[in-house]
């Protein structure tokens, strides 16, 4: 939090000045209440453009893209070409990380991803140790440089990882499941090796966004997708202690990036978690009201969120009153605007705008 206490006239002006230049969502993210709230949004650099499209046909596949720094730079900067966004987030893929810690990884068109499993101990012990992951992902580290370059000077450049336990049901399942069941499975059958899985996929994800950092983004965002299928004593141990874990490394290194934790559909879980793990701004889905975020989540600092995402499919009036729901009902907090989970390939890039022109009051 910014502080306002007058303690002489140059000193506090100084401070102002600072604020004001400071950008949009780097305010918000200090505890301001902005009038106009900052934007972007998950997944923005997305198969709903088409230039996005065109440009993933250009690089072949999806993981060509995600490792040619200058097409992944090039799809990171169409949404803000197009949109003007607060924030640019990188282009890249959570599951980057278990490729470069040793398991395979390839994407099923249609489908998703696909990974080699880690279900027993010797799978465990062929992976790499959890700083031996920067070779693999030197490409990331270079787009992030290219985009300090290339972003506007107003737009704030937004590195990411996805939180241990997510990436972890990917790595123990080989693919997406609705559940989450075989990562819950080997939590009860070898908890053992749950916890090591766990506990490299938190030290690697500590080095890969400090040298995201090193490179260039001013903040760095936790993407928790499945935190909502933990519970009790397994949401604070496999969601929230990795979350304070990783932010309490991020912080010793980097004290004045900010960082965004994203554990989605935590419900009464996320009433806390910015305190519980030194998050500067906790990012919350539709499943919880805008209302309910501000009398519960808000008075701990910055939110961000929560947008249907549906609204970019449907359009109409319905996103125009949803949209200033959003705004006024956490107006009276710091708030990045955002969905509450990423766009969809089916979205009307025209609803996108609507949004924005919503948000913005024009």
């Amino acid at each position: 939090m910014l502080d306002f206490t007058f303690k002489g006239g140059n000193e506090w002006g100084s401070k102002l000045h600072r604020m004001v230049e400071m950008k949009k969502i780097l305010r918000s993210l200090a505890g301001e209440s902005l009038d106009t709230p900052p934007i972007w949004m998950m997944r923005q650099a997305g198969r709903y453009l088409p230039e996005y499209r065109a440009t993933r046909a250009k690089a072949g596949d999806f993981l060509s893209l995600c490792y040619n720094s200058d097409l992944a730079a090039e799809v990171t900067l169409q949404p803000i070409r197009r949109y003007d966004f607060d924030a640019a987030i990188l282009f890249a893929d959570i599951l980057l990380l278990p490729q470069a810690l040793g398991a395979d990884l390839w994407f099923v068109t249609g489908e998703g991803p696909r990974l080699s499993t880690i279900t027993r101990d010797e799978e465990f012990a062929a992976l790499k140790g959890g700083d031996d992951i920067h070779e693999t992902l030197s490409p990331v580290y270079e787009t992030v440089r290219i985009l300090t370059h290339e972003l506007p000077k107003e737009t704030t450049l937004i590195g990411f990882a996805g939180a241990p336990w997510t990436v972890a049901t990917y790595m123990i399942a080989g693919r997406g499941t609705p559940d989450q069941g075989p990562a819950h499975a080997l939590k009860g059958e070898n908890r053992d090796l749950f916890e090591k899985v766990i506990d490299r996929l938190t030290l690697s994800t500590v080095a890969y966004l400090s040298q995201q950092i090193e490179a260039g983004a001013e903040v760095v965002k936790l993407f928790d997708s499945w935190a909502g299928s933990l519970e009790g004593q397994d949401f604070d141990d496999f969601a929230l202690k990795p979350a304070k874990q990783i932010i309490a490394a991020l912080k010793e290194r980097y004290p004045n990036v900010p960082i965004i934790a994203f554990p989605r559909e935590a419900g009464d879980n996320y009433i806390g978690f910015a305190k519980a793990t030194g998050a500067d701004c906790v990012a919350v889905d539709n499943s919880v009201s805008p209302e309910w975020v501000a009398k519960h989540v808000q008075t701990d600092g910055c939110v961000q969120g929560n947008l249907k995402s549906s609204h970019m499919v449907s359009g109409g009036q319905a996103l125009i009153d949803e949209t200033r729901r959003v705004v006024d009902a956490l107006s009276e907090g710091p708030h990045i605007f955002n969905l509450g989970h990423g766009i969809t390939p089916d979205a009307d890039p025209e609803n996108v705008q609507i949004m924005i022109d919503t948000v913005r009051g024009a």
